[in-house]
């Protein structure tokens, strides 16, 4: 991924976060228990997080061009987004248990994301 895709999956996944939080905040709050509520507000936090991470990718890549390890870092986070906070998304709002199981898979994404960001600063900038 370049710089450029970094900063603009940073920028949409940042703006899809405050919409997340947004519905979370006016809408769907109402409608679930406080747990359920809990572990939607958790999908929205590791969202954010990790959309800002895109940003932060975005500008390290500036300094660190070219590097595939950074690039495997973006696509992780944004598999990690998908499948850790809309798996949070979808079994809150539809009581799909099931997909319980799959959100273990999106935070071991988020981990391979930092750690390929540690690989990839190490590896190229000597």
């Amino acid at each position: 991924m370049t710089s450029k895709s970094l900063l603009i999956s940073g920028s949409i996944f940042m703006a899809l976060a405050v919409a997340f939080g947004a519905f979370g905040a006016h809408i769907v709050q109402d409608m679930l228990t406080p747990e359920r509520f809990q572990v939607y507000q958790t999908g929205v936090e590791y969202h954010f997080y990790h959309a800002m991470g895109l940003l932060l990718l975005g500008a390290v890549s500036y300094h660190i061009q070219d590097s595939k390890w950074i690039g495997r870092s973006g696509i992780a986070f944004i598999a990690g987004i998908i499948i850790f906070s809309g798996s949070l998304y979808i079994l809150t709002l539809t009581d799909t248990g099931w997909l319980g199981a799959v959100t273990p898979l999106g935070g071991v994404a988020f981990i391979l994301g930092w750690i390929f960001l540690a690989i990839g600063t190490a590896k190229d900038t000597g």
